[in-house]
């Protein structure tokens, strides 16, 4: 199992957008010429740098002319090292079609491939994926609006805590456990998952512990789950656990 701390609870990060989301923009003429279809782009950036690693965080839709595509090999191996889910090729005004040193060698790595037509500026691709980012966003926004909506009526409920938990575990799609202080389950709700799904929440817990100052939360995967365990106050030592088998990003706020 993977341990590591979750994320602050505030607001559901942007959601990626999903390339074949990008791809199916018909007015933006983009082919898939290499690579899987079904990477994530977290942002854009356009670099006609030689190498452009240093300048990269990961995730992003890098675009590029090929202005100082010297090495199509090496340029790539830069690209995946750097973490960019995918690569789109301008063709014009230096190149007439998309090198096939370049195809070869992202279809070798692993990397989307994209060829942007020359009646497409690199803009309006970098628009239509913030376009997409916001869209998203805005829906993860109302799915957690609409969640808390339901937990906060089940927390009214004559008996509210398996209530809640119930609420939990339909709106994530998967198991939400609360523990007590020695790993117990005190109460359930939702799908079984395998046992060592079960232990490695307790260990979460633990992770947890009583500690002042300690972590308020935690992450992790087991089973093919992922995996989060929340310290709840009120001074009794009880964890929320929650295993699901994806993790979108507003989950981690409605928990």
């Amino acid at each position: 199992m993977t341990t590591r701390p979750a994320p602050p609870a505030s607001t559901p990060p942007a959601p990626p957008v999903p390339l074949a989301a990008l791809l199916a923009r018909r007015d933006l003429g983009l082919r898939l010429l290499a690579g899987p279809g079904d990477a994530s782009l977290h942002w854009v950036h356009t670099s006609e740098m030689a190498d452009p690693y240093p300048y990269l965080l990961g995730g992003e839709l890098l675009m590029t002319a090929g202005v100082q595509l010297a090495d199509p090999a090496r340029y790539v191996e830069r690209v995946v090292e750097a973490g960019a889910a995918a690569l789109a090729f301008g063709v014009t005004p230096v190149y007439d079609t998309v090198p096939a040193d370049l195809v070869e060698a992202c279809a070798r790595r692993g990397l989307p491939l994209l060829e942007v037509p020359p009646r497409t500026p690199f803009t309006a691709v970098a628009r239509a994926v913030w376009r997409l980012m916001a869209e998203a966003r805005l829906h993860e926004l109302r799915r957690v609006t609409e969640a808390q909506q339901s937990l906060a009526t089940a927390a009214a409920r004559p008996a509210p805590v398996p209530a809640v938990l119930g609420a939990l575990a339909a709106r994530l799609g998967g198991r939400a456990v609360l523990l007590a202080p020695d790993g117990t389950e005190s109460a359930s709700a939702g799908r079984e998952v395998p046992p060592e799904a079960s232990r490695a929440l307790r260990e979460l817990a633990g992770v947890l512990g009583p500690r002042p100052g300690g972590p308020a939360s935690a992450s992790g995967e087991s089973g093919g789950l992922r995996l989060a365990a929340y310290a709840l106050g009120g001074g009794e030592g009880l964890t929320l656990g929650v295993a699901t088998e994806r993790r979108d990003p507003g989950d981690h706020t409605i928990a």
